[in-house]
């Protein structure tokens, strides 16, 4: 069943808050994503529908993070990770995570990475996302 307007509104704002936390983390990788996470929604009033959506993406890139980054390793042969800007390779993981889960459609993940990418960073950190995501979702089987 489709998802509502509401619905794609709250899953839009979750993955903004997700990138947040994951883009703060990246900054003090030391304070833990979870707890970066957990402190940066209180502190933004983050509500119960759209932490339900951004607690599952902040905790498989928690969990997975070594495997998440091997993945895009692996198909960004030309760039390290630790060069990319932080908010590209926060972009690049939160959409990896959801990838990884396997509950979002990969064009719906790579399409709201491309709108994090555009809207956080700039236009050419889209065209990176979108082919990074692309080639990551086509390795991991998703399309």
């Amino acid at each position: 069943m489709p998802l509502t307007a509401h619905e794609i509104r709250v899953r839009r704002r979750a993955r903004a808050r997700a990138l947040q936390a994951l883009y703060a983390w990246d900054l003090v990788p030391d304070a833990g994503l979870l707890k970066v996470g957990e402190r940066l929604f209180a502190d933004l009033a983050v509500g119960p529908e759209e932490r339900k959506v951004a607690a599952p993406l902040l905790e498989e890139a928690a969990e997975s993070l070594k495997e998440i980054d091997n993945d895009l390793a692996s198909v960004t042969t030309n760039w390290r990770l630790e060069r990319l800007s932080a908010i590209d390779r926060s972009v690049l993981r939160l959409a990896a995570s959801e990838l990884r889960i396997g509950e979002t459609p990969p064009v719906t993940v790579i399409k709201e990475a491309i709108h994090l990418a555009e809207r956080f960073g700039t236009d050419a950190s889209a065209r990176f996302v979108n082919g990074v995501l692309d080639a990551l979702a086509r390795r991991l089987g998703r399309i």
